[in-house]
């Protein structure tokens, strides 16, 4: 068997690793590079393999770094099945086609602010009727369910906690000429014990070789219990400035999170009752697939919000906003509000409106609540960056910038480590899905913990896994 480590290696973005056994060639996520324009789309046209060999695709979750690349395959040739979970897929439905409406309006937008002629601007990655050929290649499974994806290869999906149906892919390999069993798992992205809305992470059967994503391998997050007293310092005073709170979210998850939590403190009464906006039509299409799919909520969410009726994802303050009309009226009517809109690391779509229109008003606060990738306009707020450019023009930025990672979705150093520590079997470990210094640094912690064989592979290599 061998792995080629196609994205999302010595980086975060990007996700896509390639695994060849027995002459089928199977695919694992296949998620859009996030980060400098230009590596960007060098990185997300040009596949270190050719769709067309695939015989077929594995997919952990909706995350654009983990699907958002795949309307390039079937635009390339791959015409084989793409599995994930039923919420996973059903989530897709309106990523992939979100992307590609987003793509296709940047380009329409660049030609009418730059007057650049047509042949100046780049063509997009994929546009709608690409994301619509692929999604028809979904096949979805239940969690635990085996099913065989090629001749000796045989799947299964735990549930990883992350988002809603984000999965765990174990994988047993069995060679046909020997016998010979592999167990392998791929994480996808981890999440966090004790997150709102979703169940815990699952185990997973034994396992000798795992791909581990690294995110956050060397920070401990602050704990989910100080969400609720810091987000209500930051409303209040908000509230006290009368100024707009603008919050961008991942319109998977993220944005259900915060909406989750604001929720609870207006029914607290812990905040003064001020409109909210959820300026995402993807939002708003995705919240009605959470209220789908129950089976992937925890114990305490069904009891209260299913059992009782409640919603946690619709309240009186709260508006989702559906038309360009609206949105732009938010720039006129005057605060004290909060902005929840997407993209969360404020590289795409209506958030950049947002914050051209209330970066340079000290009044304002941006609330970063997610994971920002190097050299997104989201990673230059959290940095302290005075003046960003946005559509090209530079802002001053005045508004307060605050960070709460307390909303991580993803797995910290210490839940990283009790989750492989509780792995059975394991003999190998590839880091991934991490800035080189947190691959570094969690490398380190597992040797401390007796893990010897704890490789950190680079975009492009290629290593072989012999059956033992």
């Amino acid at each position: 068997m061998k792995i080629k480590f196609c994205g999302a290696a010595g980086e975060v973005t990007g996700s896509k690793h390639l695994i060849t056994f027995n002459n089928k060639k199977i695919l694992l996520d296949c998620g859009m590079f996030q980060g400098h324009r230009e590596e960007s789309d060098q990185k997300n046209r040009n596949l270190l393999f050719d769709p067309k060999e695939l015989d077929a695709v594995i997919l952990s979750h909706a995350h654009m770094d983990h699907s958002g690349d795949l309307p390039i395959l079937s635009k390339n040739g791959y015409e084989g099945p793409i599995y994930c979970t039923h919420a996973t897929r059903d989530l897709c439905n309106f990523m992939l086609m979100d992307s590609a409406f987003i793509q296709e309006r940047e380009i329409e937008y660049l030609m009418k602010r730059k007057k650049k002629k047509r042949e100046d601007i780049p063509e997009p990655l994929y546009v709608s009727a690409d994301a619509e050929k692929v999604l028809q290649q979904f096949h979805a499974v239940n969690y635990d369910q085996k099913f065989i994806v090629a001749d000796g290869v045989t799947v299964s999906f735990h549930d990883a906690g992350h988002i809603l149906g984000s999965a765990l892919v174990h994988i047993t390999f069995k060679d046909p000429k020997s016998d010979k069993v592999l167990q392998f798992c791929f994480t996808g992205d981890l999440g966090r014990r004790g997150l709102p809305i979703l169940r815990d992470p699952q185990p997973i059967p034994e396992t000798e070789i795992l791909i581990s994503e690294c995110t956050y391998g060397n920070r401990l997050h602050a704990r989910l219990q100080t969400i609720e007293a810091d987000l209500a310092v930051v409303v209040n005073e908000v509230c006290k400035n009368g100024g707009k709170l603008v919050i961008p979210a991942f319109a998977l998850e993220r944005a259900q999170e915060v909406v989750y939590h604001l929720h609870l403190l207006h029914h607290k009464k812990l905040v003064p009752e001020i409109p909210i906006y959820v300026d995402s039509p993807l939002a708003g299409n995705l919240t009605e697939v959470f209220r789908a799919h129950p089976e992937c909520f925890d114990k305490e969410t069904n009891q209260e919000f299913t059992q009782k009726d409640h919603n946690p994802f619709g309240f009186d303050e709260l508006k989702y906003t559906r038309s360009v009309e609206e949105s732009k009226s938010l720039n006129e009517k005057p605060g004290p509000m909060v902005i929840i809109s997407a993209s969360g690391m404020c590289e795409h779509g209506r958030i950049l409106h947002h914050l051209k229109n209330n970066l340079e008003d000290p009044k304002n606060t941006v609330l970063i609540v997610g994971y920002q990738a190097e050299h997104t306009l989201g990673r230059k707020l959290v940095n302290g960056d005075k003046e960003v450019n946005i559509f090209g023009d530079p802002y001053k930025v005045k508004a307060n910038v605050y960070v709460m990672d307390a909303f991580s979705g993803h797995a910290d150093r210490s839940d990283l480590l009790d989750y492989i520590g509780r792995v059975k079997g394991l003999k190998k470990i590839f880091l991934v899905h991490g800035e080189q210094t947190q691959l570094e640094a969690f490398h380190g912690a597992l040797g401390e913990n007796g893990y010897k064989d704890v490789n950190i592979p680079a975009y492009g290599d290629e290593v072989e896994i012999p059956f033992e």
